[in-house]
């Protein structure tokens, strides 16, 4: 009853916009009867505090969406200003005194007509954060803890410690929040090293985003008594690949091989047979470390530094698709023709024996025809060359299908044994690195496709389409530059963004179109429902070949063997599996950003590391972005920093938001995103993972009055 008064109430509001909304209005026009009272007490009660409708001052009642009241991540700059986007117009500002208790990150309700810039946070929903981490260091007056988060540097701090608790000059801690608000409640929890000590910086980093290193006492005894090679009784029901040419193809100093692959020529076109590892009969449902492995959601790879999803003695152990041994694997077995088009393809479960475990290097110089590497892996034939001009079909036909090509620069850092940054340079990325890209994309569409096509409940990988005002301002920039992009009225597909990019590949700005572009994009999530992929341009896509480092490839194994191979048809157990998908689907995507957010972090704490031995010297660079704020420039060793406008004193510079530029009012000298400047290093730090330049020469000004920070890298 309660149910049905509540939908009664909020349609009565919704259906008197503008009158007057009052308590007493509504038990009259609803009408509310003496029965009814109780219940509409109780909805009305319920409503207000679920923040579904608003009780203005002078007593007039609102929906959420009519008192400019929804949800939001919030933002916090340096400065302690709260920002919130919203779909429609400018982000909303939330001043420091307006965000309550409120910190970076924090999913929140707040209260911001269409037409006001501020807004004031009502409810915080969700915590980004319930842990910190800190510093001791001595002031001169003894040690205080300093919160390595420079957001948080004006809250007062309350910090407890264990009795037997002794803190040092420069130990690093790791801090459970007891209280939100100023102050801050902090409980030292962990010490995890002096900050100068080699590897702290870079685990100080992961902590601060929730990935330990160290798996708890209960997975790990679950996988030390996991068996070291395959028995007999595992073959069973398996089909054997052991005697072909099967290799894995990895990096120089990966360890953990969850793919091998496979190809035959034949009249047809090609027998492509992709074998990963499977997991999902070491992982058990329900397992100490299937928990373990929900909650990490992936590995995550942060430098020199692995932090896997599963304990190492399986990942690089049993579970590891190692070569001369026997290993379970779960085989996707593809026909490709001659155009590179899939027309048949088979699951079922295998085992193999890896012929040898190949590198990226070594696989790129025997398809150049280096004679050393060719005679070292000369019993291996022709298998290298038929898998390259497989696999090139595959892409082929994948582009002319329109998915879409982006030009991305990885970052490859080298450090020595203490972690210091020795070189910053961008990723070499060859024949045999697409190879596998290639070869992998295949297996997942088949796989995709069969979860789909037989409905077993499944994790898909969904990339939803661009929002169309960010193509839209988009658009606008780009014909600032000279070249536009054609797109649909009505919808943008993926063959439209691929003939952008190909019109202004030969182009100096392509590698920053392309990344702006890239990040118009919405980000790739997993879930439970199979709504396609915009960037690959297929209707069905999801992961199935990394179950070593990724949980949605081993939830996709696991609903394989039980639903196709072993034909589970109770409809309960059915039901179940479906809601679990849609959790871990979420749960997944969540640890993927966090992952990610974590890497991206240790790149630019390492970048600001390097460029701290590298002040006062000259770079070319290109401007990758504009704001009233100044230039961000990009080296072409991807380090990138900013030049800020109040710096740029030849002239007083003007932000034109339009044309994403900067324009000086008497030399009308112009600065905008793709253009190349000559910059100078003039500060850096690790700690803020900050890079700032000034411009040289005839560009700007060489005299620096003042220094700037910024976050370095990603916007």
């Amino acid at each position: 009853m309660i149910k049905d008064m509540k939908e009664k109430i909020l349609q009565y509001l919704e259906d008197h916009p503008k009158g007057k909304k009052k308590e007493k209005d509504m038990v009259k026009d609803l009408p509310v009867t003496e029965e009814d009272a109780e219940d509409f007490q109780n909805a009305l009660t319920d409503l207000i505090k679920e923040f579904e409708i608003i009780q203005e001052k002078e007593g007039n009642f609102r929906t959420a969406d009519q008192a400019g009241v929804f949800t939001g991540v919030l933002s916090v700059a340096a400065n302690g200003m709260g920002y919130i986007d919203r779909e429609k117009g400018d982000s909303v500002r939330i001043s420091e005194e307006d965000q309550l208790d409120a910190m970076d990150g924090d999913t929140v309700l707040i209260r911001c007509l269409p037409w006001q810039v501020y807004g004031e946070v009502l409810k915080v929903l969700k915590r980004a954060k319930d842990h910190l981490i800190a510093t001791y260091y001595d002031n001169g007056k003894g040690l205080h803890l300093h919160v390595d988060d420079e957001k948080l540097a004006k809250r007062r701090l309350k910090v407890l410690t264990a009795r037997n608790f002794t803190p040092v000059d420069g130990l690093k801690v790791l801090c459970a929040i007891e209280k939100y608000g100023n102050p801050l409640t902090l409980r030292v929890e962990r010490s995890i090293g002096h900050k100068d000590d080699p590897g702290v910086d870079v685990l100080s980093v992961l902590l601060d985003h929730d990935i330990d290193p160290e798996f708890p006492q209960e997975a790990m005894q679950e996988a030390e008594a996991m068996p070291a090679s395959v028995r007999e009784a595992d073959l069973a029901g398996r089909t054997d690949l052991r005697k072909e040419r099967t290799v894995t193809i990895d990096g120089d100093d990966s360890k953990d091989f969850d793919d091998a692959v496979a190809v035959e020529k034949n009249d047809f076109g090609w027998l492509l047979k992709v074998s990963i590892a499977d997991v999902s009969h070491y992982v058990k449902a329900g397992s100490a470390l299937d928990k373990e492995a929900y909650e990490r959601g992936c590995s995550t790879y942060a430098l020199d530094t692995v932090v896997p999803m599963l304990p190492h003695i399986l990942s690089n152990g049993i579970c590891s698709l190692n070569p001369h041994v026997d290993r379970l694997t779960l085989t996707c077995q593809m026909q490709i023709d001659e155009n590179g088009i899939i027309t048949d393809y088979d699951l079922y479960p295998s085992v193999i024996c890896s012929t040898e475990r190949m590198t990226y290097k070594n696989v790129n110089r025997i398809l150049d025809g280096d004679e050393e590497m060719c005679a070292k892996y000369a019993h291996l034939g022709d298998l290298f060359t038929e898998l390259a001009a497989c696999a090139d079909a595959i892409r082929a036909h994948r582009m002319e299908k329109g998915a879409i090509e982006f030009a991305s620069t990885e970052s490859e850092i080298i450090c020595d044994p203490k972690g210091h940054p020795l070189s910053v340079g961008v990723k070499e990325r060859g024949h045999g690195e697409r190879i596998i890209e290639d070869c992998m994309i295949a297996a997942n569409v088949c796989v995709a496709n069969f979860m789909k096509w037989q409905s077993i409940p499944s994790v898909y990988r969904i990339h939803e389409e661009p929002k169309a005002r960010r193509i839209s301002d988009f658009i606008k920039m780009s014909e600032t530059m000279g070249h536009k992009l054609i797109a649909g009225r009505n919808q943008l597909y993926p063959n439209e963004i691929q003939r952008y990019l190909e019109s202004v590949s030969r182009t100096p700005e392509y590698p920053v179109l392309s990344r702006m572009l890239l990040r118009c994009m919405q980000k790739a999530r997993y879930d439970a429902s199979c709504s396609g992929h915009f960037g690959l341009a297929e209707e069905e896509y999801l992961h199935f070949t990394s179950p070593i480092r990724r949980y949605p490839d081993l939830i996709v194994h696991r609903m394989l063997k039980k639903y196709s191979f072993s034909q589970c048809l109770d409809e309960k157990e059915r039901n179940r599996d479906e809601r679990f998908c849609q959790d871990a689907a979420e749960m997944s995507s969540v640890r993927e950003r966090i992952s990610q957010d974590a890497e991206y972090e240790c790149d630019d704490m390492k970048k600001a590391e390097y460029m701290e031995d590298h002040l006062g010297e000259t770079f070319e660079g290109v401007i990758t972005s504009v704001t009233a704020r100044g230039l961000f420039v990009e080296l072409p060793n991807t380090v990138e920093g900013l030049v800020r406008t109040y710096e740029m004193t030849d002239d007083y510079y003007e932000f034109d938001r339009d044309r994403m530029q900067l324009k000086g009012e008497r030399s009308g000298r112009v600065f905008r995103i793709g253009m190349k400047v000559k910059v100078k290093a003039v500060a850096a730090s690790r700690q803020e993972r900050t890079v700032d330049f000034i411009l040289q020469g005839k560009n700007g000004t060489i005299d620096r009055k003042n220094t700037g920070t910024r976050r370095n890298g990603r916007k």
